[in-house]
């Protein structure tokens, strides 16, 4: 509980494989002011908490409204209290945690700040100044974008900037100041295009390789509509790439029928219908699995901390001085009561050797990660799948009317 969570960690802590410095890892989670009530907030919240932490680590949750939005504040332990390995906070654990806080938001139809290609999200200041109009970035890189076409090298570019008002430092990476600005902004963190060799291809006329082309899909893609397509209509070069590709496409899907062995349009609507019946199936299992592993990581904590305290507690039940004792070993004896009354409360008579408990908890987090690869492999078929049935249905121009259909493809 939150009374108790400091006890909590030092004890998680105190069990550690690898020491350290770190103690714990704090998120802020912040949401469009006036956009979600705090009790909303606070549920996603946790959400986002339980989804990070997978119950193996103990954190505390507070939402705050002492400012222009609400916020949520996520501490959790550095150390897990399954096995006591230390959290691996790294690049992809970020972009994870963002990406389900990002989920969760649009989920319930909140704000979703997407960051430009090339860097990271903005902070919750810069955003609310890009809004405003008053960042000092958002400006730099209009002033950039204005000057490029009036230069010839990048030495006049930073002339014309200081011409402008903006004070220039070089370095290993140039900075630019504005008036009124209080610290230098570096070029390369305005975005992958202007870093000072991307500005200076830029000068030159050198596409960059950072601009969007045309993905190659290696798979199936859908059929194009080129009679009501504006730009099909509006560029011949596009509608006799779009002409092309449909063939491509359509010579694709045919290939695709026949691998699979489906003649009748029935068998692929019944096709489509069991993989989303196998990937409804597998998600459901993958959710029990998630829910069976947060319950015993939760048996193995109290058992364990049962088991390390249990001592401290019966020489309290013999001391003389109680009080002295009780002030001595306080947070173990808190510790003991807490996990005496969750284990009674699950309804543990006997206590399962721990060792097996592990063991087993191993055996079923293995078994989660095919379940997730499982499911994995489910959508991306699905997805396929319905491509496909798309294609056809272009292909035999039919309409979904919601009719048998029992014609043959061919």
């Amino acid at each position: 509980s939150y009374e108790t969570a400091d006890i909590e960690f030092a004890f998680t802590l105190s069990q550690a494989l690898d020491k350290g410095n770190n103690l714990a890892h704090h998120l802020i989670q912040s949401f469009e002011p006036r956009e979600v009530s705090f009790e909303k907030a606070h549920e996603i919240g946790k959400q986002l908490a339980d989804a990070v932490t997978k119950g193996q680590y103990e954190y505390v949750l507070t939402t705050h409204i002492d400012k222009g939005h609400v916020h949520n504040h996520i501490i959790f332990c550095a150390v897990n209290f399954v096995d006591y390995h230390k959290y691996n906070s790294n690049k992809r654990s970020y972009y994870g945690i963002r990406n389900i806080s990002d989920r969760l938001c649009y989920e319930n139809g909140l704000s979703v700040i997407t960051p430009e290609k090339g860097r990271k999200g903005k902070s919750y200041i810069e955003y609310q100044t890009t809004k405003k109009g008053r960042s000092w970035k958002g400006k730099l890189k209009e002033t950039v974008d204005l000057l490029i076409p009036q230069v010839k090298d990048f030495e006049e570019l930073l002339e014309k900037l200081q011409a402008s008002g903006y004070e220039i430092k070089r370095g290993k990476y140039t900075s630019c100041c504005a008036p009124g600005q209080e610290r230098f902004t570096r070029l390369k963190t305005l975005g992958i295009d202007y870093t000072e060799e991307a500005i200076r291809k830029r000068i030159a006329g050198i596409r960059s390789h950072n601009v969007k082309t045309l993905k190659q899909e290696q798979g199936i893609s859908l059929l194009i509509d080129i009679e009501n397509n504006i730009k099909a209509q509006q560029s011949a070069s596009y509608e006799h790439w779009a002409k092309i590709h449909n063939l491509k496409q359509a010579a694709k899907t045919m290939n695709f029928l026949m691998e699979n062995n489906i003649k009748q349009y029935e068998d692929l609507i019944s096709r489509i219908d069991e993989i989303v019946l196998d990937s409804e199936q597998t998600a459901t299992n993958l959710k029990q699995a998630e829910k069976k592993l947060s319950d015993m990581a939760v048996l193995i904590k109290n058992i364990s901390t049962y088991q390390k305290t249990k001592d401290i507690y019966r020489g309290y039940i013999k001391a003389k001085n109680k009080e002295a004792y009780k002030h001595k070993h306080e947070s173990s004896l808190i510790l003991y009561e807490a996990a005496t009354k969750a284990l009674n409360d699950a309804g543990i008579k006997k206590l399962p050797n721990l060792t097996t408990l592990q063991k087993e908890y191993s055996v079923l987090q293995k078994h989660k990660e095919v379940l997730y690869s499982d499911y994995g492999k489910f959508k991306s078929k699905v997805k396929e799948y319905q491509k496909i049935k798309q294609n056809v249905d272009t292909i035999l121009q039919r309409e979904n009317t919601g009719k048998e259909h029992t014609k043959t493809i061919e």
